[in-house]
This record gives structure tokens, C-alpha cells and sequence, in this order.
């Protein structure tokens, strides 16, 4: 049976896609690519007609969910203000939905401890991942005029964001669970959210998109 010549592309993106949702889900030492394959709906022999080894799967599916969060990214930067914009990103982050649905939700949070035991292609791919994505969310959110104070702001934010919810979805009280974010996302949106007397214009980082409100609380 002969393809198009774009099938091989498509099921190349299929494979990532439906990889760094496994990752996301289960931890990247804990998928293994028949995992990947199956999910895909394809066999392990067809993996290798795409990638040289699960290595370079890890580093190509981190840059793909990275990509991922674009449209999201423009979504914020549409805001009027520094103090809109961070609220969105502060309320959907630490919200109920996003904790519980790890397989869609922010790559940094759910692969992030894997990453510190990888080496070579595979943490460095990510690396590069997480560089891209953080200067993109430092574009999106402008939360101060100054680049090098921007990006420090916005790094401190994240790491904020990412240590709340990682809290959140570690231990097994609900109640507790759903205070921390509520803890977080009050903390936070006093630090962040204050109304801004000249706010920069708002703008776009990459193509234009907007998303449904269930869709928002894909990766970051």
C-alpha cells in the first residue's frame, strides 16, 4: 500500500504528540517505547523508521511539547496589563483542572525530575526546550520594562508556579491538596496582579490563536 508523502510526517507528529503525553503521565524512565508505539496505535518495528533510539524520542518530544504552548502564550500576551497577564497564567496554572490532568497539562512540572537523571541528547534537548519556553513566556507576560529585570520576574514566577503545583499533586488529601493552590494563587496575585499605571501594549509572541477556556490549561 503506498502513502502520501505526507504520512510519514504525520505519524512522526503522532508520535511525539502521544509521547510527551506519556511522559507527562508516567515519567520518562517509566515509558518505554512500546508504551509510545501502542498509544500511537503502531508497532515497535515502526519505531525505528522514525528515530535512531529512545533518546532521541525524549528530545524531540520535549521540543514538541514546548511547542505546544504557544498558542496559550498568546493568549497571555493579548492581555491589556502586566496584571492581567499574570493572572491568567496564576489562576490557570494552580487551578483544580490543571492538577489533575497531568497527561495534558505543563511539561516543565511533570518531567522536570527526570530530566535531572538524563544525560547527553536527552536533558539537552529539553534544556533547550526550557530556554525557548522561557524567553517566550518572558515576551508574553512583560511584567517590567527592564528585559533583565523582566526575565528575573518571570523566572521567580514560574518557579513559583511549578513548586505549587508539584506540592499540590504529590500528596493524597484533597482539601490540602486544593489549599496549597488556593494558598499559592492568593500569595502570588498579591505579589503579580497589581494594576499597572503605563502597561506595555499587549502583543503576540508567535501565531495568533484563540483558545476555548477548557483548553487553556495545556502546557505552559
Amino acid at each position: 500500500m503506498r502513502y502520501p508523502p505526507t504520512h510519514k510526517e504525520a505519524t512522526r507528529r503522532r508520535i511525539l504528540e502521544v509521547a510527551s503525553q506519556a511522559f507527562r503521565e508516567r515519567g520518562v524512565a517509566e515509558t518505554g517505547v512500546d508504551e509510545v508505539m501502542r498509544r500511537a496505535g503502531l508497532t515497535h518495528g515502526g519505531f525505528y523508521a522514525h528515530f535512531s533510539d529512545k533518546t532521541e524520542l525524549i528530545a524531540e518530544a520535549c521540543a514538541a511539547a514546548f511547542e505546544a504552548a504557544v498558542p496559550n502564550l498568546d493568549r497571555i500576551a493579548a492581555a491589556p496589563t502586566p496584571s492581567a497577564r499574570a493572572r491568567l497564567l496564576i489562576d490557570s496554572y494552580l487551578g483544580e483542572r490543571h492538577r489533575d490532568n497531568r497527561g495534558s497539562g505543563c511539561f516543565v512540572v511533570a518531567v522536570g525530575a527526570d530530566m535531572v537523571r538524563l544525560r547527553g541528547a536527552a536533558r539537552a534537548g529539553y534544556t533547550r526546550g526550557f530556554a525557548r519556553h522561557l524567553d517566550r513566556l518572558a515576551a508574553a507576560l512583560r511584567l517590567d520594562r527592564d528585559p533583565a529585570r523582566n526575565r528575573e520576574r518571570v523566572t521567580y514566577l514560574m518557579s513559583s508556579l511549578v513548586g505549587g503545583l508539584l506540592f499540590a499533586r504529590a500528596i493524597d488529601d484533597a482539601a490540602e491538596s486544593s489549599a496549597i493552590l488556593h494558598a499559592m494563587r492568593r500569595q502570588l496575585r498579591r505579589e503579580f496582579c497589581r494594576d499597572e499605571a503605563n502597561p506595555a501594549p499587549a502583543r503576540t509572541v508567535g501565531r495568533p490563536a484563540a483558545l476555548p477556556t477548557n483548553d487553556f490549561m495545556r502546557t505552559f
